[in-house]
């Protein structure tokens, strides 16, 4: 099974910021992470 590049810290950290404002295009452009990812997590 493939690892994960992000520890649960880092993905709630990265949840948290956009619960904090801003928008997830943004985020994800910023940590280098695709819309479905980061929706994926959300899910989570």
């Amino acid at each position: 099974m493939k690892r994960s590049r992000f520890s649960e810290a880092q993905i709630i950290g990265i949840l948290k910021e956009h619960q904090a404002g801003m928008s997830a295009p943004d985020l994800c452009r910023k940590h280098g992470i695709s819309d479905a990812t980061f929706y994926n997590w959300r899910c989570k």
